[in-house]
């Protein structure tokens, strides 16, 4: 399994994000991650500084065509439930994401841990 890490710090009310992104792939081990060629980090929601939440785990889905754009996304679990809060930051990010074209539709996973210092 292939996994990227994409540090990313961005500054929130006075706090830091450190948001990484694990990439690993939905089908069989074998077959490779598709090659990321644009990344889109999300936004840690002002939402969730307000309400006192500072991380969370989703394990997102996305559909990618055969040019390398996503045509589809689906966050299919968070942890803790109260890291739901991320899904709309998560999903508009990972919507503009780019993969290199490889000729046929392909389902891939992404973990992506949203975390305040």
């Amino acid at each position: 399994m292939t996994t990227f890490h994409l540090p990313r710090l961005l500054a929130v009310a006075s706090l830091s994000l450190a948001a990484t992104l694990s990439v690993a792939p939905a089908t069989a081990l074998a077959d490779p991650a598709p090659k990321i060629v644009k990344k889109v980090p999300p936004d840690f929601p002002g939402e969730a500084t307000r309400k006192g939440i500072t991380d969370g785990v989703l394990k997102a889905k996305l559909s990618i065509d055969g040019n390398g754009a996503v045509t589809e996304v689906a966050i299919v679990e968070a942890t803790p439930p109260k890291a739901k809060i991320f899904n709309d930051a998560a999903t508009t990010a990972l919507a503009q994401w780019k993969f290199e074209a490889g000729g046929k539709p392909t389902t891939y996973e992404l973990k992506l841990v949203f975390s305040q210092e």
